[in-house]
């Protein structure tokens, strides 16, 4: 018999993501997976799943799953308070479920995304290869949407893992997020760059898994603000004429006709997404020389952290 996992209460943005979509952004399609991608893979490797597992990813407030079957799970991503069976459990740590058990995940006291893994991973039918939810067009996860009360989830077989927890540092903290210049820098003269890396700019309530806004100074492009649509990543900072500027992010669309300023660092996206509303965030610039080596790093970091989990011999409580 399949097991499953019931959805009692759902927060904002919970989605079924995996590793992420391939090969469709010709057609339009984002690749989709997680916005903070280190926490959704130390979630996996938490419970035993493959790096790309699909499991639940959510924004500031988890909800309450019920769980009928014997279960591995993990939470991790922002600071937040869990419970199972109503004893509180720490994140970044995997625990052993019973059957018939409740899990309850609060609010965020820091950080935005938060995931939760479990053992055998979420089984929906993959839909263009994954199961990763591109709310946009509407497809993978459960009918392409967010999940809500009520909603019932396959799983996969148990991974047989036993609970393990995360006691090495999975990414470094702190200081400007990294900006590789361009791929339209010259739209955009010294003033400009000026502002952008010497100002301090502040992440706003307008936020979701397409585009993040950054309210601050007003940043506009000598070179004007129409470009012949090209392609974007995540992480792409567009301007356009009103000079506020748009990070883009795993949902975003696949073209655009803004000049981009800049492009997130890899190995630093995952701290510009965790940014919670109303912080402010401060930019560098590096080389794309220098972003490929904090990527070799970052992964490097990661690695290390997830081959070095320890025993998580806790009892909830």
């Amino acid at each position: 018999m399949s097991r499953t996992m019931r959805i009692l209460n759902a927060g904002p943005m919970m989605t079924v993501q995996d590793g992420g979509r391939r090969g469709f952004l010709r057609f339009g399609v984002s690749g989709s997976g997680p916005m903070d991608r280190d926490a959704f893979e130390a979630a996996n490797a938490l419970v035993g799943n493959a790096p790309d597992e699909a499991g639940l990813e959510f924004a500031l407030i988890g909800g309450r799953l019920s769980l009928p079957d014997e279960c591995l799970i993990a939470i991790t991503g922002g600071d937040v308070p869990v419970a199972l069976n109503g004893k509180p459990i720490t994140p970044w740590s995997s625990w052993r479920a019973p059957a018939g058990s409740e899990l309850e995940i609060g609010a965020m006291r820091s950080g935005v995304w938060g995931y939760i893994a479990i053992g055998g991973g979420v089984t929906c039918p993959p839909v263009m290869g994954s199961r990763a939810t591109h709310l946009r067009s509407g497809v993978g996860g459960l009918d392409g949407r967010v999940l809500r009360t009520g909603d019932i989830l396959p799983l996969g077989p148990d991974t047989g893992a036993e609970p393990r927890k995360l006691v090495k540092p999975m990414r470094l903290r702190g200081g400007p997020i990294s900006l590789v210049p361009g791929p339209q820098d010259d739209y955009f003269d010294a003033d400009a760059f000026s502002c952008l890396f010497n100002q301090a700019f502040q992440v706003s309530q307008q936020r979701d898994r397409m585009a993040m806004m950054l309210d601050g100074p007003e940043i506009h492009a000598a070179g004007g603000h129409d470009i012949v649509s090209d392609g974007t990543l995540m992480g792409s900072i567009q301007v356009p004429p009103s000079g506020r500027l748009i990070v883009l992010m795993a949902d975003r669309q696949t073209t655009g006709g803004f000049p981009k300023i800049a492009t997130v660092a890899s190995a630093d996206l995952g701290r510009l997404v965790q940014t919670p509303s109303g912080k402010a965030v401060r930019f560098r610039s590096v080389t794309v020389e220098q972003a490929e080596a904090m990527v070799r790093e970052a992964a490097k970091m990661r690695r290390s952290a997830l081959e070095n989990l320890a025993p998580n011999d806790l009892l909830p409580g």
